[in-house]
């Protein structure tokens, strides 16, 4: 197998993730998180990705047992908001 990348591959750093689910796919759109002010959030969306049900059911189980390894080395993931702003999606 060989894994090549498109000319309009890009690598891009998220801290928003929302889903929109239907029968048929699983839409993820990434984004990061603009506070400027205790009350003023904005997310600015660059990238949504559509996955099969097979392929996100895959990615979760991917990521579940990359999470326990993590957790395993680094402790504990507490998903509270940081901070008097934090926002966890």
């Amino acid at each position: 197998m060989h894994f090549l990348q498109t000319p309009d591959y890009r690598d891009s750093y998220a801290n928003s993730v929302q889903m929109r689910v239907n029968l048929w796919d699983f839409f993820l759109l990434f984004g990061t998180v603009n506070q400027t002010s205790a009350d003023a959030v904005t997310i600015n969306n660059f990238q949504g990705v559509y996955l099969s049900p097979p392929q996100a059911k895959a990615l979760l189980n991917l990521l579940m047992q990359n999470l326990k390894q993590y957790e395993a080395a680094f402790g504990e993931i507490n998903l509270e908001a940081q901070g008097t702003g934090g926002v966890v999606q």
